[in-house]
């Protein structure tokens, strides 16, 4: 296990900030840039601009090891307009031979349909505040302003839906028809079904983020969250036995579906780890659990983890481990000294579990 850093469309001042912090490894979000983006519908991507790219951020002694691979709206479109969607998952399945060619083995993807919904910011430690999500409070008409949008990795919480969104394929969860637990299922099957054989072909990985939060029993203004429980999980999973089909571990969207995380994470971590599934981890921390949540530093949260660091250990995980979802503050606007203490601290519990950061050597392709 390494720490890893993920970065929205980073610039050179920003690559050599994570050089200096220790980072040998980057995942890269370049959603809605001119690198992916297409006016409508899917972006098609260019194999020869990808593979610039990752060189370029090589040429900061950096490992491009994972890059987003954005589904747009095709989960919802596959339930109105199938054989648009059909033609959105043939550019997909193109785009992730392109990043093959480009020398890029490793894509994630979110299968959110609406929004990462919150509810409002908390008083946090030092006057920082700290993103929540507390079912008894949600008021539809809020969503825009406390949800996390598009990319699902703001630098501020009052981004909106606008042009992020948009680009993303997330709506306001009252924008959309209802989605039943079988139209959600559907829909994520017919992702898998068009995408990892293509991925398998081009011995690339697709890592998936699991539904955040997880919704209560009948969903939220209809939306259900189908892969917002273990056992949604574990279902996930076994869609296809292929190596190329795993997750984005996000350790602070799985304690979210747990009412005490503290309790059940660590045997949940080295349950999933042992699947040799887990191709990337969100390494972060909350405090509270189902339904009523604040996102916290990666200390002062409910899960222990250092005991969560040796379960990844024991199920054999050797990947990145990628700072997420700190707290946000006027003394921090683009939130660099928060991920700086989280990416340090992860580092710590590294070098404490006996993981001993080893140079990563560049991927063998031109």
């Amino acid at each position: 296990m390494y720490i890893s850093e993920q970065l929205l469309d980073p610039d050179e001042r920003r690559l050599r900030l994570s050089t200096q912090l220790g980072v040998e490894a980057v995942v890269i979000d370049n959603r809605g840039t001119d690198l992916v983006s297409v006016a409508g519908g899917v972006a098609s991507w260019d194999a020869a601009k990808l593979r610039d790219y990752r060189r370029w951020v090589e040429g900061f002694g950096l490992r491009l090891d994972v890059f987003a691979l954005d589904v747009g709206s095709i989960l919802l479109d596959s339930l109105v307009d199938l054989d648009g969607a059909r033609r959105q998952r043939a550019v997909l399945a193109d785009n992730i031979r392109k990043a093959a060619d480009a020398g890029i083995d490793c894509l994630k993807y979110n299968v959110q349909m609406v929004g990462i919904t919150r509810t409002a910011l908390k008083p946090g430690r030092g006057g920082a505040s700290n993103s929540s999500f507390v079912h008894a409070e949600y008021r539809p008409e809020d969503d825009q302003k406390h949800s996390y949008w598009g990319v699902g990795y703001p630098s501020h919480q009052e981004e909106g839906g606008g042009a992020s969104a948009a680009l993303c394929g997330q709506k306001m969860a009252r924008e959309v028809p209802a989605v039943t637990p079988q139209a959600g299922w559907s829909a994520i099957e017919f992702l898998v079904e068009g995408l990892v054989p293509a991925a398998e072909a081009a011995g690339v990985r697709l890592a998936c983020h699991p539904h955040d939060p997880a919704y209560p029993m009948g969903g939220l203004n209809g939306i259900e969250h189908v892969v917002g429980s273990v056992d949604g999980l574990r279902r996930f999973l076994a869609l296809s036995p292929s190596p190329s089909h795993g997750l984005n571990f996000c350790q602070g969207t799985v304690a979210e579906m747990f009412q005490e995380p503290a309790r059940h994470m660590v045997p949940v971590i080295e349950e999933f780890a042992a699947t040799g599934r887990i191709f990337m981890v969100h390494f972060r921390n909350i405090r509270g659990g189902y339904l009523d949540f604040q996102e916290v530093f990666p200390d002062e949260g409910d899960v222990d983890m250092f005991a969560a660091l040796q379960a990844y250990q024991r199920g054999g995980y050797a990947g990145p481990l990628c700072p997420d979802h700190v707290p946000v503050s006027e003394l921090d606007p683009g939130r660099e000294r928060f991920m700086a203490f989280a990416l340090g601290y992860t580092r710590g519990l590294l070098q404490a579990a006996g993981v001993r950061s080893a140079p990563l050597a560049p991927r063998a392709v031109g």
